[in-house]
C-alpha cells in the first residue's frame, strides 16, 4: 500500500502515517468554516491575502523592452496592464504595490481594476464598463518611497473565488532608475502601451511581456475564519514548466483541489516563490531567511506556511562528503529557524520533501548532492520540527529510479515539472490540513 503523504512531527503521527490515519497532533479538531466568497458576513471580517507575488530585482533581460526602458528611466508615460488570479473571494479588495528594489521613488499616477475579457488570464482587453479607479488616501496616485510598498484604499469590487482580475497602472513620469521591482516568472502575459489608457476597453498595438511589474499583492475582506496559506519556494513553486496563462502551477492546482475536493473556498493559497532562490544564501533574490518577514510573516490572514525550498542550496553546494554534511546541517537548522519564527506569529508550518534531480546538472557524478537531498528529506520526515510533512519526493519520483523524476512529469531538464507533475504535487497534499484550523505544535 502506498505510504501516506502526511507525516506529523511526533512519534504517534509517524505511526499514523504508516496506516494512513491523520492524528490530532497533525491537525486539530474540526470546526465549521463559512465560505470566503462575496457572501461572507461582515461581522468579524478581516483582510486576507488572496494573491501574491514575490518582489524581485529586475535583471537586464527581464526589463521592459524598448522603448519602455530608456536611459536612466523606465516606463515613462506608459500604461501597464496585468492580470492575476485570486484564490478566495470577497466583496471588497485592496492592492499592494512594491518598490522594494527600486533605485528611486516610484511615482504611480493612476490605478484601475477591471474584469478581463471572457474572464481569461493574460489578455489585454477588459469587460466594457467594468473598470473602476483605485485610490490612495482618496488620491488617484502615490509616490512609493524607495524600498517601500503602498496599499490602496479599499474598493467595493466583488471577486469570486478563482476569478481573474485585471490591474492597470499609468506612470506619467515613469521611474527614474533602471533598478525596478518585478516578478519575472509570472507565467502570465502583461501589456505595455504609451499614454494613459487606464480605463480603455482594449489596448491595440500594446507590447506583450511575460512578467509582472510592481504589483505584489491583492487582499480581500473576508469572513473571520477565512485564512491564507503561504507557499515559500523556488522555481518549482514559481511554476517553471507550467503553462503560460494557464495558472497550473502546483499552488494553483492545490487551490482548485481544495474547492472541488473539499468544497472549501475559505482557504487562500498564495505563492511566494522565486526562480533561482535559495534558503541560505542570496542568489536570484534575497535568501528565504532574509525575506521571511516580508513574504510570509507580514501576510494578512496567514495561518499556514508550506516550505518547499532547498534544491538550489544543495545543487550549488560542494560535492564532497563534508560538503554534503555541511549543507544538510545548515538547511535543517534554517528550517528550524523558519518554524520558530512562524510559530511566534501563530502560523503552522508544513514541510515538503525535496524532489529528485537525477540527470540534471545538479546531479554530480559522485552523488554528493543526492546524498544531501536524501539526508535532508530524512530529517524533514522524521525530525519532528514541522507541524506536518508533505511527501513531494514520493509523489513524483520514478519508482524504478528513485533519484529521478517520473518521466511523465519531467519537462526534460530532469528538475522541473510539467503541469501533470505539478498536479501530482497538489494531489500529494492532504486536504485534512486545510479542513480544520491550523494546529501549531511548538518546539
Amino acid at each position: 500500500m502506498r505510504r501516506a503523504s502526511l507525516l506529523a512531527g511526533t512519534a504517534s503521527a509517524l505511526a499514523a502515517a504508516v496506516t494512513g490515519a491523520v492524528t490530532p497532533s497533525a491537525v486539530a479538531a474540526p470546526r465549521s468554516r463559512p465560505s470566503g466568497d462575496a457572501t461572507a458576513p461582515a461581522a468579524g471580517a478581516h483582510w486576507v491575502h488572496t494573491w501574491s507575488a514575490t518582489p524581485q530585482l529586475t535583471e537586464p533581460h527581464n526589463m521592459p523592452p524598448a522603448p519602455f526602458t530608456g536611459t536612466g528611466r523606465v516606463l515613462a508615460d506608459t500604461t501597464l496592464r496585468q492580470t492575476v488570479r485570486v484564490s478566495v473571494g470577497g466583496r471588497r479588495l485592496r492592492l499592494r504595490f512594491s518598490n522594494a528594489f527600486g533605485g528611486t521613488n516610484l511615482p504611480i499616477t493612476g490605478v484601475s481594476v477591471a474584469r478581463p475579457a471572457d474572464g481569461r488570464a493574460g489578455v489585454s482587453a477588459v469587460v466594457p464598463g467594468s473598470a473602476r479607479p483605485v485610490t490612495f488616501g482618496g488620491r488617484p496616485g502615490i509616490d512609493v518611497p524607495k524600498g517601500a510598498q503602498a496599499v490602496t484604499d479599499p474598493l467595493d469590487f466583488a471577486v469570486r473565488p478563482g476569478e481573474n482580475l485585471t490591474v492597470t497602472l499609468h506612470l506619467a513620469e515613469g521611474q527614474a532608475s533602471t533598478d525596478i521591482t518585478s516578478h519575472p516568472g509570472s507565467r502570465t502575459t502583461s501589456y505595455l502601451l504609451a499614454g494613459d489608457h487606464l480605463t480603455a476597453g482594449e489596448l491595440p498595438g500594446a507590447t506583450a511581456v511575460d512578467h509582472w511589474y510592481f504589483l505584489s499583492g491583492v487582499e480581500v475582506r473576508a469572513g473571520r475564519r477565512t485564512s491564507t496559506t503561504v507557499v515559500l519556494g523556488d522555481s518549482l513553486t514559481d511554476g517553471r514548466g507550467s503553462t503560460t496563462n494557464g495558472n497550473d502551477r502546483w499552488p494553483d492546482q492545490l487551490f482548485e483541489r481544495l474547492r472541488s475536493g473539499a468544497g472549501d473556498d475559505s482557504v487562500a493559497v498564495v505563492n511566494e516563490a522565486a526562480g533561482g532562490n535559495r534558503v541560505l544564501r542570496d542568489g536570484l533574490g534575497p535568501n528565504a531567511l532574509a525575506r521571511l518577514d516580508r513574504d510570509v510573516l507580514s501576510k494578512s490572514g496567514a495561518d499556514r506556511l508550506v516550505v518547499f525550498h532547498g534544491v538550489n542550496d544543495i545543487g550549488t553546494a560542494g560535492t564532497s562528503e563534508e560538503s554534503a554534511r555541511r549543507i544538510t546541517a545548515e538547511l535543517t537548522e534554517a528550517y528550524r529557524q523558519i518554524v520558530v519564527r512562524a510559530h511566534a506569529q501563530g502560523i503552522a508550518v508544513y514541510g515538503a520533501t525535496l524532489t529528485p534531480f537525477g540527470g540534471n546538472g545538479y546531479d554530480d557524478p559522485a552523488g554528493g548532492h543526492e546524498s544531501a537531498r536524501q539526508a535532508v528529506n530524512r530529517w524533514i520526515r522524521t525530525g519532528g520540527v514541522f507541524d506536518a510533512v508533505i511527501d513531494f519526493d514520493e509523489a513524483v519520483r520514478d519508482p524504478r529510479a528513485p533519484r529521478r523524476l517520473l518521466p511523465a512529469y519531467d519537462t526534460g531538464d530532469h528538475l522541473h515539472l510539467n503541469p501533470a507533475g505539478y498536479r501530482a504535487l497538489a494531489e500529494a497534499v492532504p486536504l485534512g490540513l486545510f479542513r480544520r484550523p491550523a494546529a501549531v505544535s511548538g518546539l
